[in-house]
């Protein structure tokens, strides 16, 4: 998996925040919305090991969700995260 995947609903306002953050990076991403379809939100849990939404991996790395989005980016880790995904 390369660049920048989200599993979102859409009024989920969590996942309207991570959105945010990464278009305010200019990151492209690919969005995976899982509104009414139990099967793909199964796969995002499986692979997640959450139910809950967003679930954002960047590059390989599972990040999480929302606040674990933030996180990085208050450490200031999440710039090098995302040049490392290309």
């Amino acid at each position: 998996m390369q660049g920048v995947v989200i599993y979102t609903t859409r009024f989920c306002p969590y996942c309207i925040r991570a959105k945010q953050v990464l278009d305010s990076k200019r990151v492209a991403y690919r969005e995976i919305p899982v509104d009414n379809d139990p099967a793909l939100r199964a796969d995002m849990a499986a692979k997640a090991g959450r139910r809950s939404v967003p679930q954002i991996w960047i590059g390989k790395r599972h990040v999480g969700g929302c606040d674990e989005l933030m996180a990085l980016e208050r450490s200031g880790k999440l710039d090098n995260l995302l040049k490392a995904a290309g």
